[in-house]
């Protein structure tokens, strides 16, 4: 059997290295096995209709916490897996996900286009001309993290713990070091702890519509035990920082990369802000992998996966695969199709919050062509060690212009 490199190095991703890793993968050896990493041996999904057909297939390749979970960590292990909705499979996950999908209806969120647009515009007017500033603290985090705390109705002097949690819930990387899972712990705990609390006291008073409101009073919720009370908290956490706090910041990278296109939003922002915001978000792939577990044998384009075999879908080849996104690596904000991308996964288990993601990405957009906005990295990015979460912990810009 043809080996696969290890496409989950830290290192690899930390460098933005992994792209011509998967082009290979895409051109000769699309479903690959790699028999050693620090994750144990796992297959690669690499073309984007390879991973539809097996995110369309719930029954032979299962999500369950039970069976491993939704990441390329073996989540069976204690202390890794939480007790997450997107990690279970049939009616259980589609019970619990029924619950807060109306938060999410396209009607609730265009709601929120007005407040979201006054508040990505107050930034930016708070934003220095000419002066160096790290665009994920300056813009990103405080961007996803007010919306987030809408969302929950949660205490808006606190707000900034979110984002914290955020991070920690996502280092599933760190499950060999003690000391850091010793924080990750004390760091969960805490969120528990006081979403615990404000979960206690909205069930105790009339429904709301946040979600933690919706959720105290459903009955699929209802009484929870500690892990799947963080679980369900810590996928709501993530799904709404994650996606989109590092999309806010690969739009920047994708304006640095392709001036050219940028003018042309800038030109016909009507036309183009809604496929700035999509390209965007293909081209980033804020959450780079999915996992499934084989819950039978199988043959794949020739190859045997045995039952219990890891199988990771890799979005962000997905994304890139030029069969369906020809020049895919150009951002292209009148690109027909960009919304066939993968990043909200696919099938049953696609991101609740897509809708939403989208809107705050385009409202950034839309308010810095609004702007006449001119951003410029000035210098080298430092991108998160996580074959997982593919994003920025830094980004060095300096804004060139804004309000011709």
């Amino acid at each position: 059997m043809r080996e696969s490199p290890d496409v989950s190095l830290p290192d690899l991703w930390a460098a933005n290295a992994w792209r011509p890793i998967f082009a290979k993968l895409r051109a000769e050896n699309p479903v690959s096995h790699c028999p050693r990493s620090a994750y144990g041996p796992y297959w690669s999904i690499v073309r984007h209709n390879d991973v539809i057909d097996i995110e369309n297939d719930p029954e032979r390749f299962s999500s369950a916490s039970e069976n491993g979970g939704i990441v390329i960590s073996d989540t069976r292990a204690e202390g890794v897996q939480l007790g997450m909705f997107i990690a279970m499979d049939g009616p259980e996950h589609a019970r619990k996900r029924k619950v807060v999908s109306p938060a999410f209806t396209p009607s609730g969120v265009k709601g929120m286009a007005g407040s979201l647009r006054q508040r990505t515009g107050e930034l930016l007017d708070r934003l220095p001309v000419g002066q160096r500033l790290d665009w994920v603290r300056s813009v990103s985090i405080p961007l996803t993290t007010a919306m987030i705390a809408t969302l929950f109705d949660f205490p808006w002097e606190e707000r900034d713990k979110l984002s914290l949690w955020s991070d920690w819930v996502a280092r599933f990387e760190i499950s060999d070091d003690t000391q850091l899972n010793l924080e990750r712990e004390r760091q969960m705990l805490a969120m528990a702890a006081r979403f615990g609390e404000l979960y206690r006291v909205r069930g105790a008073a009339s429904a709301g519509d946040d979600l933690l409101s919706i959720m105290a009073h459903s009955d699929a919720f209802g009484v929870l035990d500690r892990k799947a009370f963080m679980g369900a908290i810590a996928l709501l956490l993530v799904g709404g920082n994650d996606t989109t706090r590092h999309s806010m910041s690969g739009l920047i990278e994708q304006i640095d990369l392709f001036p050219e296109a940028w003018a042309r939003v800038k030109a016909d922002p009507a036309r183009l802000v809604s496929g700035a915001a999509t390209e965007t978000i293909r081209l980033q792939t804020p959450l780079s992998h999915m996992r499934r577990t084989a819950t039978r044998d199988v043959e794949l384009h020739g190859k045997s996966i045995r039952k219990g075999d890891k199988v990771v879908l890799w979005y962000n080849s997905g994304n890139r695969d030029e069969a369906v996104f020809p020049d895919a690596d150009r951002w292209d904000p009148a690109r027909e199709n960009s919304r066939r991308h993968l990043s909200f996964g696919h099938g049953v288990h696609r991101c609740l919050g897509a809708r939403l993601a989208e809107l705050q990405v385009a409202r950034l957009v839309e308010e810095m062509a609004r702007r006449n906005m001119e951003v410029r990295i000035v210098g080298e990015p430092e991108r998160l060690p996580s074959c997982f979460i593919n994003g920025f912990e830094r980004m060095p810009v300096e804004i060139a212009r804004k309000l011709d």
